[in-house]
């Protein structure tokens, strides 16, 4: 891969430790020739900061991460992430491992894994990407509320449930598996839709192909719905409204270790048990 010279830098620094270990990753990138560095806190992101950057390196959790999604994705920037939380599914690099390798992915020792964002329409002119998922829920908690989906045009079915969940192959792991939904393989290019507590027992997840497109009408009189975007930005829909959803055009890409191994990585993060090559 080439090497990074322009790097841009977000640092969520209510973590312990984000900021010092900030600023030995740039002290590293200086070292090996990175010409233009910046930086700043991880809260709100101007509108193009990424723009004119090789890649952006996240400091912080996987939310942290998710914040800076729509930014790096419009402006095509891969990002590093470095885990200052707590899971840290998405940010791959552990702080011992980027002080460790980050000179040498710098230097084009790494790759760029694509993955597959939803966009989501909940106006005409307001539409917005998620790298996990999208939550539609009643807009007050603890409320029911009813859902007719239709997928390109077609009724799928009306659910009376607490939500729904739209997820991304990579967004399986979060809100999806804890809904009950499918674990799915980053490179699937699908979505998954969750009911979450639905009336009907025989709902379940459905798999969605990726030329789908998804719209979902608020049929609950008198109610508003709230849409969530990977937990970041919340919007409001009413009653009669249809949020859409489909697969978005851009995607994100991660940079991985030329070693990275997806499975592996699930083992440790899911704390699954290894096989038996694993144990000898």
């Amino acid at each position: 891969m080439s090497p990074i010279r322009r790097l841009a830098f977000v640092v969520n620094t209510e973590k312990p430790g984000a900021a010092q270990l900030a600023r030995e990753l740039i002290a590293i990138a200086r070292t090996v020739g990175v010409r233009r560095i910046k930086s700043r806190p991880a809260h709100k992101l101007p509108r193009g900061y990424f723009k004119g950057s090789d890649a952006g390196c996240i400091i912080g959790g996987d939310g942290t991460l998710l914040g800076a999604v729509t930014e790096a994705a419009t402006a095509g920037v891969p990002l590093i992430g470095v885990n200052q939380g707590s899971l840290g599914y998405l940010t791959s690099f552990s702080p011992e491992e980027a002080r460790a390798c980050f000179g040498e992915v710098l230097l084009g020792q790494y790759r760029v894994a694509p993955r597959t964002l939803l966009e989501c329409r909940t106006a005409p002119r307001r539409r917005d990407l998620a790298l996990n998922d999208v939550l539609i829920k009643a807009e007050v908690n603890s409320q029911l509320v009813r859902l007719e989906v239709r997928a390109d045009g077609e009724l799928v079915t009306d659910y009376l449930c607490d939500g729904l969940v739209l997820s991304t192959p990579t967004g399986s792991t979060a809100y999806n598996l804890s809904a009950g939904g499918p674990i799915l393989h980053p490179a699937a290019g699908v979505i998954a839709m969750t009911p979450i507590c639905p009336h009907t027992l025989s709902n379940r997840t459905i798999v969605f192909n990726d030329g789908v497109k998804l719209s979902i009408r608020n049929c609950s009189p008198d109610s508003r719905l709230l849409v969530a975007l990977d937990g970041q930005r919340n919007r409001s829909v009413v009653h009669g409204s249809s949020v859409e959803v489909t697969i978005a055009k851009r995607h994100l890409g991660l940079v991985q270790r030329r070693d990275y191994r997806h499975f592996s990585v699930m083992r440790a993060k899911l704390k699954w048990s290894g096989g038996l090559t694993d144990k000898k």
